[in-house]
């Protein structure tokens, strides 16, 4: 890089597997000089701490019940307070060249981001639904939103991800971090603060990792319906952002065309899981007036609903 930038990379780990092994290799290979490496761990019962170890990368341990996804990655954040700019990775996500990191954090720098993520391809054994969604939401144009995109793209202005993402430590302090309080989309959230401040955000068409999931028809309905609770809970973001917008049309056509061409076959799932999103989101938005036993069980993420941060 031009000058010293000072970076971290930080990753949410349980019971990494495998997959993490693969994703811990190509850390490393992106570890230059001056950029470390802390593994959030959730009392793993595997080798993933191990793994983490093997290559030099720091492990802090938090107790299971302690995870929330905006709180477990203010602590890295904290950890990392004073570095300039910190990359959050998943545990299941390979960066898919030796040079994503900088990539990622020189765009942000040459666009004076405050936050932004990279481009996700399918992993080597995405099935074609799976593969089909990382190629429609990560586009190869890179992309700056600025408060003044919210009419031409609606919510899609505010759209994160944390599975590869980066953050200016500054800017991420001065807005007050995740909130800790949020069953997922941590990262929308605060993509929507940062906008509401008039900072910037962006999506790095040129750093990417591979990171997709073979989600089952139940699978997709238990993570809507997450979505769902997230914005009840969030009402101002639909309200400020333009709402769901017509992504969804626009994304089951595309869908369509493609599974005709790669794998007809998986036609009738595509329309189960599209119709599984549509009612887990719907019956999301509608969570307060569940028995909180089926909103545990429609929910993916069910320890969420006996955390001290739920329960506050």
């Amino acid at each position: 890089m031009s000058s010293p930038v000072k970076i971290g990379i930080a990753v949410v780990t349980y019971n990494g597997g495998k997959i993490w092994e693969q994703a811990a290799h190509a850390i490393h290979q992106n570890c230059q000089a001056g950029i470390d490496v802390v593994v959030i761990d959730s009392q793993s019962r595997d080798n993933t701490q191990q793994v983490a170890k093997q290559y030099g990368f720091a492990v802090h341990e938090i107790a299971q019940s302690e995870f929330n996804h905006g709180g477990t990655r203010n602590v890295a954040m904290d950890i990392f307070h004073d570095k300039d700019y910190v990359v959050l990775l998943t545990q299941d996500a390979i960066l898919h060249t030796s040079d994503a990191v900088t990539t990622l954090v020189n765009y942000m720098i040459e666009h004076d981001l405050s936050a932004a993520y990279g481009k996700q391809l399918p992993h080597l054994d995405a099935n074609a639904v799976a593969a089909h969604a990382r190629y429609f939401n990560y586009g190869d144009r890179s992309l700056v939103n600025q408060r003044q995109d919210i009419s031409l793209r609606g919510i899609k202005t505010v759209f994160m991800s944390n599975s590869f993402s980066a953050y200016k430590v500054a800017d991420f302090q001065r807005i007050g971090g995740f909130p800790v309080d949020t069953i997922l989309c941590e990262d929308m959230y605060f993509a929507a603060r940062a906008l509401q401040q008039n900072l910037k955000t962006g999506y790095c068409a040129d750093a990417a990792a591979r990171h997709s999931h073979n989600y089952s028809t139940t699978e997709e309905f238990k993570r809507y319906f997450d979505i769902g609770v997230f914005h009840y809970d969030e009402p101002w973001i639909q309200k400020e952002f333009n709402g769901v917008s017509s992504e969804g049309s626009k994304f089951i056509k595309s869908e369509i065309s493609y599974l005709i061409k790669h794998n007809p076959l998986l036609l009738p799932k595509a329309f189960a899981n599209n119709a599984a999103k549509l009612l887990g989101y719907k019956l999301g938005l509608k969570y307060k007036s569940l028995p909180f036993s089926l909103v545990k069980k429609m929910s993916m993420h069910r320890r969420y609903w006996d955390s001290s941060a739920y329960n506050r």
